[in-house]
């Protein structure tokens, strides 16, 4: 059977001191021959994934009735759902989690260490389920996440 590869739309020439970044043939930014494999397979791992995800939109919203325009809408639903919390209760969470692991600590280790800082098991709980902080917490998961309790309130709360 005969296998046809599919042309990759980035691509390099590795004899270069600085090597050209194309996209569809046109340059787009120059980078040393080291880095370019693993630039240009991110890249293209990328466009890959975008192409995925347009046919999982497209695929679902002929499922439920849905009209091809809404195929956009539903990408970008999904892409916003997909990056980083960087406000509110699931960025804290997030936080919390990221501190976990810093400190190599199991589930169990982290419901002490926690505990040790006047946050119960139950109120880690709540915020791991992007439930509702209280003011009362916010001293504890400010020396937890080794914060001031001003920007662990400006991550909370949304502000800039």
């Amino acid at each position: 059977m005969v296998r046809f590869t599919q042309p990759q739309s980035w691509t390099s020439d590795p004899h270069d001191l600085y090597v050209a970044i194309a996209e569809n043939g046109n340059v787009v930014g120059l980078v040393k021959p080291t880095h370019a494999p693993q630039l240009l397979a991110m890249l293209n791992d990328t466009q890959l994934v975008r192409k995925a995800l347009k046919l999982a939109c497209t695929d679902l919203a002929a499922a439920t009735g849905g009209s091809p325009g809404q195929v956009a809408a539903l990408m970008e639903q999904y892409l916003n759902k997909a990056q980083r919390p960087t406000k509110g209760v699931a960025a804290i969470a997030l936080y919390l989690q990221e501190r976990q692991r810093e400190l190599d600590l199991t589930d169990d280790e982290f419901i002490k260490f926690c505990d040790t800082f006047r946050l119960s098991a139950a109120e880690l709980n709540r915020i791991q389920n992007h439930e509702e902080i209280e003011y009362k917490q916010l001293n504890s998961l400010a020396r937890i996440l080794g914060l001031s309790v001003d920007e662990l309130l400006r991550i909370w709360k949304e502000e800039p």
